[in-house]
């Protein structure tokens, strides 16, 4: 345990210097997922003027809630997608030569994958979950059964999230082309998932994909908890979600072994 905490620890630190300590850096944290969250509200809200809508979506009649759900999408959202950028970033220390040093030392391969997601969604979410959450609560639609829901929400957000970003690192540190494989998950990543829209009015086929993502289950969680919903309502939301964080870590494992085992035969761990 202490062996990986270094691990996250150090991850975390070189993140911070190569990507995370400039000042304009922390401007775009703040201002893409804001940016984001306009563009969704503004997207949907003239949708909330048609005929009959409020009786198949009733929220949509009311711009607090709107606004609320749109709040969470985007916060679950920017959670993913930082894990999803830092495995992009990742990759490119293939063709850099970092990745050779990295995997030299004597450091745990699944524990690096893990923490250079993990340390990428810490430092790129925090300051957007506070306006996030100050957001949300100021719209007053948040009603949990107990305040020990916030830290089922926030499991629920950070233990997927990092899962989900040590598979597709595992992946991309091996992938020949990073920049496809990177656009081919960020479309279905908040299209299929109800980040902007109620799962309802997805088609049947893109609500079976959007399954496999574990963003679905958390924003489930996510506005279930925050909207009255209890633990024993959730539980099946949450074990589906720890059972597909394990089954990502596994695999995560799997391609990692494969990987590496392929790039020594073949020695092009530095090819981009």
């Amino acid at each position: 345990m202490r062996h990986a905490l270094k691990i996250f620890m150090a991850e975390a630190l070189k993140q911070h210097r190569v990507i995370f300590g400039s000042r304009t850096t922390l401007f775009a944290m703040v201002l893409w997922p804001l940016m984001q969250l306009a563009t969704s509200y503004y997207t949907v809200r003239p949708l909330t003027d048609t005929p009959g809508i409020a009786e198949r979506w009733p929220l949509a009649a009311e711009p607090e809630r709107l606004l609320a759900f749109l709040a969470t999408g985007a916060l679950a959202y920017a959670f993913f997608f930082s894990v999803l950028e830092s495995s992009w970033w990742f990759s490119y220390e293939r063709a850099t030569g970092t990745l050779e040093g990295l995997f030299l030392t004597p450091a745990n391969r699944l524990v690096l994958v893990l923490a250079n997601g993990a340390g990428a969604m810490v430092q790129n979410t925090w300051l957007f979950t506070c306006m996030a959450s100050a957001l949300i609560t100021a719209t007053g639609t948040v009603h949990v059964t107990h305040p020990l829901m916030y830290a089922v929400v926030l499991l629920a957000l950070v233990i997927p999230a990092t899962a989900f970003g040590a598979l597709i690192n595992s992946i991309l540190i091996f992938a020949r082309d990073a920049s496809m494989m990177f656009n081919l998950i960020e479309e279905p990543l908040w299209f299929a998932t109800g980040v902007r829209l109620p799962l309802f009015a997805l088609p049947s086929w893109l609500r079976a994909c959007g399954t496999v993502l574990p963003l679905t289950g958390s924003l489930i969680v996510m506005r279930g908890a925050l909207d009255g919903a209890t633990i024993g309502a959730l539980l099946p939301e949450l074990a589906l979600l720890g059972g597909l964080s394990a089954a990502f870590v596994a695999l995560a494992a799997i391609v990692l072994r494969a990987g590496e085992k392929r790039a020594q035969r073949t020695g092009e761990l530095r090819l981009s």
